[in-house]
């Protein structure tokens, strides 16, 4: 009789939620779920806001980084797992349809960590780069 070795356990990524992070009425799956699983991609500046929002609530490094401006993209990005995004605003948009190539996303991302709560208030800009959208950076932060 063999005996099994257990593996050393993986850092357990939050499973995905039921209902989108984003706020949209709709399931993950069907939301920003088929952007993070790379069924499809974000339309517009704000899906791909929302999307990035709903990444950082389901900690998807890989999605960040690959929807990142690959000329401001970090080299890796560290996601603290006591962080909890519980609801996005979306304050403003400019530009960023389908037919434009830049766009801004004006956002309220409310999280806690332990037993803290806050906000964070960016606008961000974002550009087409080969015909997606991507985050550029933050023209303002509070």
């Amino acid at each position: 009789m063999s005996r099994r070795t257990k593996r050393p356990a993986r850092p357990a990524r939050p499973a995905a939620p039921k209902s989108c992070p984003c706020g949209l009425p709709a399931a993950y799956a069907e939301c920003c779920g088929r952007y993070h699983a790379g069924t499809a991609a974000a339309p517009t500046a704000e899906a791909l806001m929302r999307s990035r929002f709903s990444a950082f609530a389901v900690q998807d490094r890989p999605y960040l980084l690959r929807t990142w401006h690959p000329v401001t993209r970090p080299t890796d990005l560290d996601l603290d797992p006591g962080m909890r995004w519980t609801r996005l605003e979306i304050l403003d948009t400019t530009d960023g349809s389908a037919f434009h190539t830049t766009g801004t996303v004006t956002f309220r991302a409310h999280y806690t960590h332990g037993a803290e709560s806050g906000s964070l208030h960016e606008q961000s800009r974002f550009s087409r780069v080969d015909g997606g959208w991507v985050y550029v950076d933050a023209l303002f932060t509070d």
